[in-house]
């Protein structure tokens, strides 16, 4: 009962969240005079609320260096908790609003390139038929691995992409949750016009030689295209480029000889699909998961629920489409 005492007379009473928003500026942008020029303030503003709150709290908050400030160990703390008590006040107020006008809102998503040119576009397009007044804001996230900053700094409300490899360390198990959508299958594309997109089958030994366009080393698509070629024991293709530009390689299949491993999902969902077809090769079968990722103990917006209810329903899509045409006079190659 006591401490509960002390916090009222001491904390409670005392601060603010104007004195917080001072504080996390001022962490963030590591100077006081940032800080003030931020807020639009004047430093000595900006230096009492920080006098104040280390006041209140009974432990120093910046150390002062001839660069601007520092944060402490317990600056830190604060920072840490802070941000995630404004975020929730952010969503309770959100939330609101959204209940007072259950179709409005923001969703902030971060993407994979890849998911952004191709996936994430039928998403929108399914959520926005229903929720057209609902804002969406996109973001890429890079690669190789799959970037969760964004989601620990409340930057986004969910990431979209595949992964690379489970998250089965303890910090992200506690801090995130995983929602696998679909699980993609590495296929290997050409142009339609391509003298190997009129085969009813091909062997993977057919194809070293051909001119090749890789996906870079450090990613799921290029490794695995190399185990199927190991697993073959047959020498790896030699690329004529490497990139991962969704862009650039769908553009040199659909006008020239080139080859190209994909997700199956990228193919299909591409804008261009009809420019392309998957070779009929037997590969390894290596699931790769397709998810989406949010913020564990974090409240999602109804906006953010029914965005991902749409995307699960197109993703149930994909299972259903075929994986190998042949084209037949002027048949869709890839539906």
């Amino acid at each position: 009962m006591s401490k509960m005492i002390d916090w009222d007379d001491h904390i409670g009473q005392r601060l603010r969240l104007r004195d917080l928003r001072v504080f996390f500026v001022a962490a963030q942008s590591g100077s006081l005079a940032k800080a003030a020029a931020q807020l639009r303030v004047s430093q000595p503003a900006v230096s009492q609320v920080v006098a104040n709150l280390e006041h209140s709290l009974g432990v120093r908050l910046f150390d002062r260096t001839r660069r601007g400030v520092e944060l402490t160990l317990y600056a830190r703390a604060l920072l840490s908790r802070g941000r995630a008590a404004f975020d929730e006040l952010r969503q309770g107020i959100s939330e609101i609003d959204s209940l007072t006008d259950p179709e409005t809102g923001e969703i902030r998503i971060g993407s994979t390139t890849a998911t952004t040119e191709t996936l994430l576009p039928h998403f929108v397009h399914r959520f926005s038929q229903r929720y057209p007044r609902v804002v969406l804001s996109i973001e890429d996230t890079p690669r190789p691995a799959l970037d969760l900053s964004g989601l620990r700094d409340r930057k986004f409300d969910l990431i979209l992409g595949r992964l690379m490899s489970p998250l089965t360390d303890e910090r992200s198990m506690a801090e995130f949750d995983v929602e696998v959508l679909f699980h993609d299958q590495l296929v290997i594309a050409a142009g339609r016009h391509n003298r190997l997109a009129r085969q009813r089958k091909i062997d993977l030994a057919e194809l070293v030689a051909e001119p090749w366009i890789l996906a870079t080393p450090n990613s799921w698509n290029y490794s695995h295209l190399m185990e199927a070629f190991n697993r073959r024991r047959l020498d790896p293709p030699k690329p004529s480029l490497v990139t991962f530009s969704m862009a650039v390689r769908t553009h040199l299949l659909a006008n020239g000889p080139y080859l190209s491993s994909f997700g199956k999902s990228a193919v299909l969902f591409n804008p261009n699909r009809q420019s392309l077809s998957i070779l009929p090769v037997d590969l390894p079968i290596r699931p790769w998961p397709f998810a989406i990722l949010t913020l564990k103990n974090r409240t999602r917006s109804p906006a953010v629920e029914r965005f991902i209810e749409c995307a699960r329903e197109v993703a149930k899509s994909i299972g259903s489409r075929p994986e190998h045409s042949v084209p037949q006079r002027r048949t869709r190659n890839v539906s």
